[in-house]
């Protein structure tokens, strides 16, 4: 018998395009005979996790337990680094998960959820996957545009999403516009706030960058999602946290699957958490490679969108995914962005010095050989 399961699958859920990860870089080492391949598609810290993450992870040996539900010692330690109360916390599977919740918890059929073009990929997956309908803005200079979110809330609308730094693109908001968006959102509007990138932005650099984390006591209806993906170095792990009113982090924990943060990636986070050096190290390499990216597309003539996270979206001025195939396949990969709207682009994560450098020379190589012109 011939069943049709598409039929069967629920009408968010089949308008769905499955997220697209960044190539592995053991796959391409394995397709192209590439000794060591680097991976700059997929925002990671390039100096690995935290030292202390991995120590602490060490002390973990009884794996045939489940890990603690509640997370109670990693809850207790972001609570004291945010300066907030045990019951704004919530862990998640990464902060992906968190973004996962409130759609669940908040969401019904036809309610709407808001965010701006070129923005996660997520936040239109998770709407859909629970009936709800996506309502893109237009962006401003690749950022988000507040005004034009404004414009479009209405009766229906539930979640607003709004990356700060985005990602792909790499721009941000400063506190006093984005105080006075929170300010005029209805009350029936929860704001995320999804700051995966918060850590790499330094108030040396951009002294108007919030740490929404403390608006928490002006602004009920605002969640704000943080991960150990990025600067901590824990993508492989999968743990991350959003942080809001006891009363929304009760509803999302309602949805929360038990025993969803496993007991190596709590104990990492834990000690983390405290691996001061190697936050310092990070922000410092990622300063360092930006600088020397940004110098090299302009000595280039390649226009590029000013990043305050850990990547840089380069602009080829012509679709670029034969760029990105034929850097590939000199070991290495990047990220092409034309499902953001950006078939221009290519997003770089940050790397190490001899990383960089050797994005850098195979950038240059492919554009030679290959009869891509730069942006001059």
């Amino acid at each position: 018998m011939n069943v049709n399961i598409s039929a069967l699958a629920t009408p968010g859920v089949r308008k769905i395009t499955p997220y697209q990860p960044g190539r592995p870089a053991e796959a391409v080492a394995a397709e192209f005979g590439i000794a060591k391949p680097i991976k700059l598609a997929s925002n990671e810290n390039p100096l690995g996790p935290s030292p202390q993450g991995i120590k602490a992870m060490q002390t973990v040996h009884n794996l045939a337990r489940y890990p603690d539900g509640n997370g109670t010692v990693l809850k207790e330690k972001i609570a004291a680094r945010h300066d907030l109360d045990v019951a704004c916390i919530t862990l998640g599977n990464g902060s992906n998960d968190i973004l996962e919740f409130v759609c669940r918890a908040f969401v019904n059929p036809g309610d709407e959820v808001i965010f701006s073009r070129h923005a996660f990929a997520v936040y239109p997956l998770a709407t859909r996957a629970v009936g709800g309908k996506p309502v893109e803005t237009p962006a401003l200079n690749w950022g988000c545009d507040l005004d034009a979110m404004r414009r479009v809330v209405t009766d229906r609308s539930k979640v607003i999403f709004i990356a700060n730094p985005n990602n792909p693109t790499g721009t941000w908001l400063a506190a006093a516009e984005l105080k006075s968006f929170l300010a005029e959102v209805p009350d029936h509007v929860i704001v995320v706030i999804d700051e995966a990138y918060a850590e790499y932005v330094t108030a040396r650099v951009y002294p108007d960058y919030p740490d929404c984390t403390q608006w928490l006591a002006d602004y009920s209806n605002l969640l704000v999602t943080r991960t150990f993906s990025k600067i901590f170095g824990l993508a492989g792990l999968r743990v991350g946290y959003g942080v809001s009113s006891p009363e929304i982090a009760d509803y999302l924990n309602r949805v929360r699957q038990p025993f969803n943060v496993n007991s190596l990636a709590q104990a990492a986070a834990v000690g983390a958490l405290d691996d001061d050096s190697h936050l310092r190290l990070s922000r410092e390499t990622n300063q360092t490679g930006m600088a020397y990216l940004m110098d090299a597309c302009t000595a280039r003539g390649l226009n590029y969108i000013p990043s305050a996270g850990n990547f840089l979206a380069i602009d080829f001025s012509r679709p670029t995914q034969d760029l990105f195939e034929a850097m590939m396949q000199q070991g290495v990969i990047v990220r092409p962005i034309a499902n953001y709207g950006m078939p221009d682009f290519l997003r770089v994560t940050i790397g190490t010095e001899d990383e960089n450098q050797r994005f850098i020379e195979v950038m240059d190589k492919v554009l030679e050989t290959g009869g891509l012109e730069a942006n001059v």
